[in-house]
């Protein structure tokens, strides 16, 4: 069933609503806002088999694959109601009044408060997770903010399926009316009109490149700049160490064909870029790499628009000037969409042209071949912001070349050693971000509830009394959170 894009007076009260609600919500303790994140992750795990039928038409992805990013999103939803309730997110700090070399120094006390209504735009390629109910949403919720979701066109149904429950765990929870809303939209003026409403304070996005820096220029392009949390894609660079490779070329070359295919390669964490040394153990890997891909059959991809994309990026990359393709699915049927592929090219190749290092977001890979250890290093000076980056290397591979790590090590928000990118644990000590291009802000996380920060700000209290001041900071800590009181990590109340 199509949904009309929302017109622009639809948006204005909506956003005018959310503002309303954002001054009762942010007021709302901590444990009722996690109630309420809890109300809709019971929701959302009881529901029937219409929602997985429903996302299973809209996004061709298999049931089990649907029902575990089901389970996962319900997971984000409690853990996140967990960490709001435990306060430590809001990394209090209380400096108390007293004197330091015959001067004065007032009592002063920080914590985090929440920033305002918070447009989140649901990802094509998790229907649940990163999208209605999914992270930016819990985040949000969690901090004290009103959420307006402009759902996915290419899952619209299920999007609305989900804010539905969404919206019957509020009135269960008795949450302010307008604490969220749901949008549709397939036309670009929806999303601007959104991220430009002077109402709205932030927002979070995971998607494209295009898609992320154009929300970022016109949140930057406003009278009143806001933070905008994209996360735009990545190619995930993998760099094969000689010894390491030569101890587990099968290994590897097998660890990494299902690594590169998995779900048709959709994944923000795919591993676009493979890099190694000339040898005859990376010759052999290329070949069993290769032999993986063939195998491996090609499949629909989440929508038309993708399939499409994923196509001609591939053919592009394929076109370019010392591309060799390697292998690519043997198998293929009518209708078939992503046809996973491995090419591969010297490193001058690569040095030289900056077409090779963009995503080809499907399931592709290129492998990169270094005369030596030290044109890998300048390959990954060129390299640009990485939401991951892998090392497939013994400790000695490590510890014999200390500035390459380094240097790998400063491209990427998440550093793997003898893994995958592929497969984001949702944990208090990820770090799914990493330096632009990938996101317009390495110093927040998009998965685990450090993600809870984007979307409040600190604000010290100055001298104020001890009853006025917000439960996290008063003297006898009634939430019995940690807080850092004069340099001491500490849940005691002050004396």
């Amino acid at each position: 069933m199509p949904y009309p894009d929302a017109s622009l007076e639809a948006i204005d009260t909506i956003c005018n609503n959310a503002w309303m609600a954002f001054h009762e919500f942010r007021l709302m303790s901590l444990k009722r806002r996690a109630d309420f994140m809890r109300a809709i992750a019971r929701r959302l795990d009881n529901a029937d088999a219409a929602l997985l039928k429903t996302a299973m038409e809209e996004t061709h992805l298999p049931e089990a694959r649907l029902r575990s990013e089901k389970t996962r999103t319900v997971f984000q939803l409690t853990s996140y109601a967990a960490a709001c309730e435990r306060g430590a997110w809001l990394d209090a700090r209380i400096d108390t009044t007293h004197t330091d070399k015959n001067t004065v120094i007032p009592d002063l006390r920080k914590t985090l408060t929440p920033l305002g209504p918070v447009v989140v735009f649901g990802a094509s390629n998790f229907p649940f997770a990163y999208s209605t109910a999914g992270g930016d949403t819990a985040c949000a919720f969690a901090a004290g903010c009103p959420v307006i979701v402009k759902g996915h066109p290419a899952h619209a149904a299920t999007s609305q399926m989900v804010a539905d429950i969404i919206l019957e765990a509020a009135r269960e929870t008795n949450m302010p009316e307008h604490v969220f809303a749901h949008v549709h939209g397939s036309s670009f003026e929806v999303g601007k009109a959104l991220v430009e409403h002077p109402r709205v304070k932030a927002v979070g996005f995971t998607g494209s490149f295009a898609g992320g820096k154009q929300l970022w220029d016109w949140a930057n392009a406003r009278p009143e700049p806001i933070p905008v949390f994209s996360e735009m894609g990545s190619i995930n660079p993998v760099f094969l160490f000689p010894e390491k490779l030569k101890n587990a070329t099968k290994e590897i070359a097998e660890m990494y064909a299902a690594s590169v295919t998995t779900s048709v390669g959709q994944f923000c964490t795919n591993p676009g870029l493979i890099v190694g040394v000339e040898s005859k153990e990376l010759d052999q890997f290329i070949e069993l790499l290769g032999e993986g891909i063939a195998q491996t059959p090609p499949a629909a991809m989440l929508h038309p628009g993708i399939a499409k994309a994923y196509a001609e990026k591939r053919q592009t990359a394929l076109s370019q000037q010392s591309v060799t393709e390697v292998a690519e699915s043997r198998n293929t049927s009518e209708g078939a969409q992503g046809i996973a592929t491995i090419a591969t090219a010297p490193a001058s190749a690569f040095l030289s042209n900056p077409v090779l290092h963009q995503e080809v977001f499907g399931p592709y890979s290129i492998v990169v071949r270094c005369a030596d250890l030290t044109e890998m290093h300048l390959l990954v000076l060129k390299l640009e912001g990485q939401l991951t980056a892998s090392l497939m290397a013994t400790e000695q591979d490590i510890l014999h070349n200390p500035a390459l790590v380094e240097s790998i090590k400063n491209i990427a928000g998440r550093f793997i050693m003898n893994g995958v990118p592929t497969g984001v644990t949702v944990a208090l000590s990820m770090q799914h971000g990493g330096p632009f291009p990938a996101t317009t802000d390495s110093r927040f996380s998009a998965v685990g509830a450090d993600g809870i920060k984007r979307f409040a700000r600190p604000v010290c209290y100055q001298g104020w009394p001890d009853s006025l001041l917000p439960d996290e900071l008063k003297n006898a800590n009634p939430l019995g959170i940690w807080r850092t009181v004069n340099d001491v990590l500490t849940r005691e109340a002050i004396q």
